[in-house]
């Protein structure tokens, strides 16, 4: 049975890292490195002004990510899961792209798209999109061409086939793959975000805080993507439970 996470866990999680934090910034004893009770209190403060807007270009712009590529790589992963000679056909294109780090199509995507919101989304989706769809083709490729046909032998139409065969076998690998890319498609984005750009936590890190040496809201906006990140992986976490339990106890 998989072991789920308690608010105990998280708790005790974030108590550590603020010891170790502070840590750090006692042995440290530097400007660079600024204690967590300096740094938390201008996260709060900030929050509701420069910090929030770039908090909320961030989150927008990985959140539209996640939907475009959920909603193109599940059903591709379908198609190439339950049709073998579909598969064979792209499955050399798949093998040799998805250990690509796709962040060396930043340059060609703004090319081709201009450097614009649109483009980073893209970026992130590309990497969730191939994430998806071989997690979601290996678990359709294991379903029994017996319990398909079993349910057609009642009577079932396509859409009960989807409802009862096809959407139980995709969402959680759909939601494992989104879990497992998360930190991946935050990083990404933090990259994207450094410039070129003018909202965003990793432009608010870099060039609003860094380069000009304001190492308290530096470390503020770090607070603020770690807290992105977690927050999306507790959501499709919660998620994965929700679903999991209506599709099977339904």
């Amino acid at each position: 049975m998989k072991k789920t996470m308690s608010f105990r866990t998280v708790l005790s999680g974030f108590v550590m890292v603020l010891v170790l934090w502070q840590v750090f910034s006692l042995l440290i004893s530097s400007p660079i490195m600024p204690s967590p009770f300096e740094v938390i209190p201008i996260f709060f403060s900030s929050l509701i002004g420069d910090l929030g807007l770039h908090f909320l270009a961030s989150t927008g712009r990985v959140l539209a990510s996640i939907s475009l590529a959920v909603i193109t790589a599940a059903p591709a992963g379908l198609a190439l899961g339950q049709m073998p000679r579909l598969n064979r056909i792209f499955d050399p294109l798949i093998a040799i792209i998805y250990p690509i780090p796709k962040i060396v199509f930043l340059p060609v995507i703004y090319v081709l798209l201009g450097i614009t919101d649109i483009s980073k989304i893209v970026l992130i989706a590309v990497i969730v999109f191939f994430q998806i769809l071989v997690v979601v083709r290996d678990e359709a490729a294991k379903l029994h061409p017996e319990l398909i046909l079993s349910v057609r032998s009642i009577g079932a139409g396509r859409r009960a086939l989807f409802r009862y065969v096809y959407i139980p076998a995709s969402i959680p690998a759909v939601l494992t793959a989104l879990r497992i890319s998360i930190g991946t498609a935050v990083a990404v984005l933090f990259i994207a975000e450094q410039s070129l750009t003018n909202y965003g936590l990793g432009y608010y890190i870099i060039v609003e805080t860094y380069q000009v040496l304001m190492y308290p809201e530096m470390y503020a906006g770090i607070l603020g993507m770690s807290i992105l990140g977690l927050l999306l992986y507790f959501l499709i976490h919660t998620l994965e439970r929700v679903l999991n339990r209506h599709l099977f106890l339904d």
